[in-house]
């Protein structure tokens, strides 16, 4: 063999084993975010599930902020003498729920977002699914108004420094079937 064979061998085998890790990192890549977002995905899920569960058995809101870095909710189902509030924390990314004589419970991680607002359960004329706020006449919220709450939020992670097809994107518009 000659040298310029050696060289021309070793550039194709060079360009071969570029494009062999190129296609293997990229493919490691997807198969962890295709990962993160099933758990992220997963966990949401369980998390709509239960709080779905606490809210359609509240008999009211019983007060609430929904605007800030820390954001609740707290519903009480007078009947069973159950209390619970949600709980958002913008700085640990955590929403928590504390139910009357128990421990609080983290419901979600890596949370960078949750919103709600509170309607009655009147539609609007020749509107679908379109509900009025639970406002006074004032336009001021009223807790004792709310049969509707209307939530959202996103949880996210990084993927070797990127955010990148991981977010998980969850709504819900949830009755209090118990108010009267």
């Amino acid at each position: 063999m000659t040298l310029t064979e050696v060289m021309v061998a070793s550039a194709i085998g060079s360009i071969v084993l570029a494009a062999t890790a190129t296609l293997w990192m990229f493919g490691a890549r997807s198969f962890v975010a295709l990962g993160n977002y099933r758990e992220l995905d997963s966990k949401s899920r369980f998390a709509l599930d239960r709080m779905t569960r606490d809210i359609r058995q509240a008999t009211r809101v019983v007060s609430f902020q929904n605007t800030g870095n820390n954001r609740w909710l707290s519903l009480t189902n007078e009947a069973a003498g159950v209390g619970l509030r949600y709980t958002w924390d913008e700085g640990d990314q955590t929403l928590a729920c504390e139910k009357t004589g128990q421990p609080t419970e983290v419901y979600l991680t890596e949370c960078e977002r949750w919103d709600f607002s509170l309607y009655q359960r009147t539609p609007q004329k020749n509107q679908t699914n379109t509900f009025f706020l639970a406002t006074n006449r004032f336009g001021v919220y009223d807790p004792s108004l709310c049969k509707l709450i209307d939530m959202s939020w996103k949880c996210s992670r990084t993927i070797l420094g990127q955010k990148a097809n991981t977010e998980s994107v969850q709504t819900a518009q949830v009755v209090l079937r118990n108010k009267q």
